[in-house]
């Protein structure tokens, strides 16, 4: 497969909305019920993934006959989510970009999980992110490229117990070799103060969440 996007539609909160996204070469990967979120709106998956536990027997004909292909597995002998049995595929097809769709939703546990699996990104040297209606989510351990994508906030969390050597430009709030440690809120609720801003670190792995509350 030539270098190019993959988007991956999980079953978490999936909105009409974020069909938008999808871009004319996107390959498009469904996991279990965001398989069937993509047909039910005219989209085609090139291959869904999951043990589609979450679906009935009549869904899940409709997700084999509408998919381009099946990675399928059983429901009780399986060590992955849905959703990273989806990112094995994705990373298989060595991308220049993954984007997660529905990975957030009431299961605090799945969210969490779909937040760490962005550290596979950083370590096969993938841009990994994900998108919901309020929130777009990404990972960096070195700089990264922050756009105004529409959100209200900015805010940098660790997901390693300290990240050092923080600067920040383009920020209402600047930093400069500062350190952030697990627990502390320093970075949450700041603002880009241009359509673009940039994060660089020294040490460690940055969560970057843009977020708004409508």
């Amino acid at each position: 497969m030539e270098a190019r996007r993959i988007l991956i539609f999980t079953g978490g909160n999936l909105s009409t909305h974020l069909l938008e996204v999808i871009q004319k070469n996107d390959y498009i990967i469904g996991a279990d019920r965001g398989a069937l979120f993509l047909i039910e709106n005219g989209i085609k998956p090139n291959v869904s993934v999951g043990d589609f536990d979450s679906i009935s027997t009549d869904q899940l004909h409709i997700v084999t006959s509408m998919s381009e292909r099946i990675v399928q597995c059983d429901p009780i002998d399986k060590n992955l989510t849905d959703t990273e049995l989806a990112f094995d595929v994705a990373l298989e097809l060595a991308p220049t970009e993954i984007l997660l769709l529905g990975g957030t939703g009431t299961r605090m546990d799945h969210t969490l999980a779909n937040i760490h699996m962005l550290l596979r990104g950083v370590q096969h040297q993938v841009h990994c992110s994900m998108l919901d209606d309020h929130n777009y989510i990404t990972l960096t351990g070195s700089t990264c490229d922050v756009e105004d994508r529409g959100f209200t906030y900015v805010s940098l969390l660790p997901l390693t117990p300290e990240v050092t050597g923080i600067d920040l430009e383009g920020f209402q709030y600047p930093l400069h070799n500062a350190t952030l440690k697990i627990g502390q809120s320093l970075g949450i609720s700041n603002r880009l103060s241009a359509s673009r801003g940039t994060v660089k670190i020294e040490g460690g792995l940055l969560l970057i969440i843009q977020s708004k509350d409508e």
